[in-house]
């Protein structure tokens, strides 16, 4: 059997043109698009925003200079290709392809050999952390192509945020970004030199929010995302950071109630405060795009700026920083090893995601 792994992102539009279709997947997605309505308005109102949000898309997809689209599927295939070379370092031949839940290259179209973890395949979802948006959604999209959740099988290598080799890796990212290491080529949109008196930044952990509805119903995100701040704290305090950690959520859309501090109020707090220095870290994300380019990288500058911080700092996802990869390669190989064991999972969908059968628009239907 051929060694086979397959990584799965949530997706962006690689040109303007796959901008409808990614809108329409985002949306029409009951676990991203979570409303407490019925299923036939739900998808209409879906299709709806998906069609009147596209021109306004399009628009701040053109000003990031990257052909009008995202550059997340290219970043991604960069990670693809750095964790080939790992893998095959054992002497092992592995195949290694990506795709996306949303837009191209979309998983729907891939054969059973790509997405079915019963024939070999390992499946690494790039979600450090579980949330019903991200982790749930791809295994109950996926479940619809095979039948079966794949979420409890081995081959499925499970969100990582409590893992010591990926807490490690950035942490060290953090602090080589900061003492100006990091290689200007294979990061987007940075620029490298160190940073004077880094010990004492604040730095602001900023993850992305979901909606108050999915932690009501059991998500367990906020909570892995801040036992992940957490250690990270303590692990930057061992190489002698000095300064002050904040987390904060991004991203919020929709009159809803999500996830708080927002990263705008709690960056306009800090400057209130009198705090002049801050470095921004996106906690959720492992490459670079929209929420961290754009979003971090101008929107939150800029109101960082206004709000009388003075020296303001983004440091990138990870991306294909080496120990990041390093950690991503020793998953897959456990995945791997463990399936051939015949080693069986409880499913994570329904241990992390508050599950209620008589309340889900989706079916979980487990590996057996």
């Amino acid at each position: 059997m051929k060694n086979r792994l397959l990584l799965i992102n949530l997706g962006g539009p690689r040109n303007a043109e796959e901008i409808p279709k990614f809108l329409k997947d985002l949306f029409e997605d009951p676990l991203v698009f979570d409303l407490p309505i019925p299923e036939f308005l739900r998808i209409r109102l879906a299709r709806k925003i998906a069609e009147t949000r596209a021109k306004k898309v399009e628009e701040t997809y053109a000003s990031m200079g990257f052909g009008g689209g995202s550059p997340l599927v290219s970043e991604t295939e960069k990670q693809a290709e750095g964790l080939k070379k790992l893998l095959e370092e054992s002497g092992e031949k592995w195949e290694v392809k990506t795709a996306m839940c949303c837009g191209y290259p979309d998983i729907r179209e891939l054969p059973s050999e790509w997405t079915d973890p019963k024939e070999g395949v390992v499946l690494l979802p790039l979600f450090p952390h579980f949330s019903r948006s991200t982790v749930l959604s791809t295994a109950m999209l996926m479940e619809k192509q095979l039948g079966y959740c794949p979420a409890s099988n081995p081959n499925w290598v499970r969100p990582f945020s409590d893992r010591k080799e990926y807490l490690e890796s950035i942490r060290d990212l953090i602090l080589d970004f900061f003492q100006g290491k990091l290689s200007e080529k294979d990061f987007l949109h940075i620029d490298q030199k160190p940073i004077p008196d880094w010990q004492n930044l604040d730095i602001v952990f900023s993850a992305h929010g979901i909606p108050l509805r999915l932690i009501k119903k059991g998500d367990v995100y906020t909570k892995e995302i801040e036992e992940n701040v957490n250690v990270l704290a303590s692990l930057l305090k061992e190489k002698g950071y000095k300064g002050q950690i904040h987390l904060s959520y991004q991203s919020r859309v929709g009159p809803n109630k999500w996830t708080t501090p927002n990263t705008l109020d709690k960056i306009q707090e800090l400057g209130q405060k009198g705090t002049k220095r801050v470095a921004v870290y996106p906690i959720s994300f492992i490459s670079d795009h929209l929420e961290t380019l754009e979003e971090i990288g101008v929107q939150i500058r800029d109101h960082a700026l206004q709000n009388g911080i003075s020296e303001y700092y983004r440091i990138p996802a990870p991306g294909t920083y080496p120990a990041f990869l390093e950690a991503l390669a020793k998953f897959v190989f456990e995945a791997k090893y463990s399936a051939q064991n015949g080693r069986q999972l409880s499913c994570i969908c329904k241990v992390s995601g508050g599950w209620n059968p008589k309340k889900e628009k989706v079916t979980c239907d487990c590996y057996p």
